[in-house]
């Protein structure tokens, strides 16, 4: 599609999937669900929409090497790196400045890289749809959701069913509404609210919007992060760049795009997406996707399970039994043994976060 590029966010380390998931093998690498790495699996879902050329993954430079090495399409033309984690605006901001070098009139969509959608089809249709409409406007686009339970574990977007965006690239079986709140993580009580309600749809953390449109936003919401990324722009392509990049992102203070930029925004348009959709989140979110045994177990190690159930195990050096235990993540890799209830699964970063100063630095 004419001036349109996908950005996959594909940095950092994935501490929910320790120990599966260390700094040498992070999250996205790792074929949590399915034959391929995350990453892959996200270039493949993206490539139905846009040639490889027009696909740029945003990461830092280690990442890029094990990204390349699983993927022999790629290239270094295929990344955007990012000198160290400063959250999303940064990065976002980043990659919209080098497409603006490439073309002045970018669309870009971003998608994390940890996401798992199956109906192709309908994600594509949709992705295009919106993608069309953004042309047409210099609105901001995310993707809302349709709940299927009262999940504690998202953000949600609540939207204004009276105000619709229509137009002639619009079909009937899409809805586009204005914004109207971002909601953080509820409690339960409150999840269930927001789905009675009909109103409020998962944050999905996707996006699409022209490249300028998104500096624009930044400049004025966040302008102390614009002059810096203006200045990177400046220097992008040239014999500069790489001796001064890394000065210059030090002094970029860490913000999300929600936070910096999208809640302090008057329209937003959240494009109703009516495909199947997971945030592969947490062990807990692996166990739910996976085939179960009678026993309604996710098994993949050797040994054995009795009168046991709900658990999910992994290990592909040791032998696992277990006797009368249920609704457990038991997960071994190169040293380490995580053992926790699934209903904990969200909290693994209180231990990986624990680690160095313990003085086991090296099991991440």
């Amino acid at each position: 599609m004419e001036h349109y590029y996908s950005v996959i966010l594909a940095g950092g380390v994935g501490k929910r999937f320790w120990p599966l998931s260390k700094r040498k093998h992070p999250k996205q690498l790792l074929d949590i669900v399915g034959n391929k790495s995350m990453v892959n699996l996200t270039i493949d879902r993206l490539n139905i929409v846009s040639d490889l050329d027009h696909i740029f993954i945003m990461t830092n430079k280690e990442q890029a090497k094990m990204i390349m090495a699983q993927n022999d399409a790629l290239t270094e033309d295929n990344f955007i790196i990012e000198p160290s984690g400063k959250n999303t605006a940064p990065a976002i901001g980043l990659a919209a400045m080098y497409l603006l070098k490439k073309d002045p009139e970018a669309v870009m969509g971003l998608f994390p890289a940890d996401h798992l959608i199956t109906d192709l089809d309908k994600f594509s249709d949709t992705v295009k749809v919106a993608i069309e409409a953004t042309k047409t406007t210099n609105s901001l686009f995310t993707f809302g959701i349709k709940p299927t339970y009262p999940a504690t574990g998202y953000g949600y977007i609540q939207v204004d069913k009276d105000v619709e965006y229509t137009g002639s690239v619009v079909p009937e079986n899409i809805q586009i509404f204005n914004s109207k709140t971002f909601a953080e993580k509820p409690d339960s009580n409150t999840a269930k609210l927001f789905l009675k309600s009909g109103e409020f749809f998962w944050n999905s953390g996707m996006f699409i919007w022209k490249a300028q449109v998104i500096i624009d936003k930044i400049n004025r919401f966040l302008p102390e992060i614009g002059r810096v990324l203006q200045e990177i722009g400046d220097i992008i392509g040239t014999p500069q760049y790489d001796r001064q990049i890394n000065k210059k992102w030090k002094t970029i203070t860490p913000i999300s795009i929600d936070y910096g930029v999208l809640e302090q925004s008057s329209r937003i348009n959240v494009v109703i997406a009516d495909f199947d959709w997971n945030d592969v989140g947490s062990w807990d979110t692996v166990y739910k996707i996976e085939d179960k045994d009678k026993n309604k177990n996710v098994i993949h190690s050797k040994g054995m399970m009795l009168h046991s159930s709900g658990n999910y195990i992994y290990s592909k050096n040791l032998k696992i039994f277990g006797l009368g235990v249920k609704n457990l993540v038991i997960v071994e890799n190169e040293g380490a043994l995580l053992i926790l209830p699934r209903s904990e699964a969200e909290n693994i970063k209180e231990i990986v976060d624990s680690l160095p100063f313990i003085g086991e630095e090296e099991l991440l």
